[in-house]
C-alpha cells in the first residue's frame, strides 16, 4: 500500500458511488486534496463531505455537480478544481452507469446515453484534466476504472461491455501519448463488486449472492476498498514505469472463459 499523497490533488467522477466513496477516503487518510464530482445534488454529498473532514481535518475537499456527457461542464469543473485546490496531478474518470437489456431490447437512447457516461465522460475528464498537467509541465497520474467485461462476453450488458472494451484502449492511448511528459495512465479491471447494480441486485437475494460467489474461483466478492487500495498503488509516484497496463482483479473470472 502507498504511504502518503500529501501535496497531491486528486480529480474523480462517480465520487458518490460506493466504488467512488471508497476511493475518495482511501485519498483523503493518505493527505490528499480531492475534487469530487457527481450527478446527485449537492445536499446528498454534504453529509459525505462532513464525514470525510472528520477523517482528515487537514485536507481540502471540494464537490461539484456535474453531467460527465457535457464536455462544458467537464472544463468548467476542471477548472474551478484546479483553482481552488492546485494542480489536479491524480485523474481518476469512474463515472459510469449500466442498462441490463440486450442489443434486441436496447433502446438508441438508452446505447447512446450509456456510451455518453462510460466512455465520453471518461474522456473528457481525463482530456481537460491531464491538458492542465501538459501545460504546467507537472508529472501524474491517471487511473480508469474499467471492468473484466471489456474482455468477457455477458448477456444483457452489451452496451456496458462495449463502453469498457473502448476504456482500455482510451488508457492505452492515453497512456503512449502522454508517456514522454511523465503522466503514466493505467486501469483497473474489477470482476464482482459489493458495490452499485451488483449490491442492488444481490442485496436480499442470498440464493443469488451465494450463485455469484460459488462462480468466482476465489469464492468470494470484492469489497469497493479493495478496488480503493489497487488504485491507489496505481496512482503511487514511486511507480515510474507502469503505463498503458490493465489490473485485473475479478478473483480469477476471466479465466473460466
Amino acid at each position: 500500500m502507498p504511504g502518503s499523497f500529501k501535496n497531491h490533488c486528486v480529480i474523480i467522477s462517480g465520487a458518490l458511488g460506493d466504488i467512488g466513496r471508497s476511493i475518495v477516503k482511501a485519498f483523503v487518510l493518505r493527505g490528499a486534496n480531492v475534487a469530487l464530482g457527481d450527478v446527485k445534488e449537492n445536499d446528498e454529498a454534504q453529509a459525505f463531505l462532513a464525514s470525510l473532514n472528520l477523517l482528515n481535518p487537514e485536507v481540502k475537499v471540494l464537490y461539484d455537480r456535474v453531467d460527465v456527457r457535457d464536455p462544458a461542464l467537464v472544463k468548467q469543473w476542471v477548472e474551478r478544481a484546479t483553482e481552488e485546490l492546485g494542480t489536479l496531478d491524480i485523474i481518476i474518470p469512474n463515472a459510469a452507469t449500466v442498462t441490463i437489456k440486450g442489443i434486441m431490447n436496447i433502446s438508441p437512447t438508452e446505447w447512446s446515453n450509456e456510451l455518453k457516461v462510460n466512455l465520453d465522460g471518461a474522456f473528457y475528464l481525463s482530456r481537460f484534466a491531464s491538458e492542465k498537467l501538459l501545460q504546467g509541465k507537472v508529472s501524474g497520474r491517471l487511473v480508469f476504472v474499467g471492468s473484466w467485461a471489456a474482455e468477457t462476453v455477458h448477456q444483457n450488458l452489451p452496451t456496458y461491455s462495449v463502453s469498457k472494451a473502448a476504456l482500455r484502449m482510451l488508457s492505452k492511448s492515453l497512456a503512449l501519448e502522454l508517456a514522454p511528459n511523465d503522466i503514466l495512465v493505467n486501469e483497473i479491471a474489477p470482476g464482482y463488486v459489493d458495490a452499485g447494480l451488483s449490491k442492488q441486485v444481490l442485496d436480499g437475494n442470498e440464493s443469488a449472492k451465494l450463485k455469484a460467489i460459488e462462480k468466482v474461483p476465489v469464492k468470494r466478492i470484492m469489497h469497493p476498498d479493495e478496488v480503493a487500495s489497487s488504485v491507489l498503488w496505481l496512482c503511487d509516484f514511486d511507480n515510474k514505469h507502469m503505463t498503458g497496463s490493465t489490473l485485473l482483479m475479478d478473483g480469477g473470472l476471466s479465466l473460466l472463459s
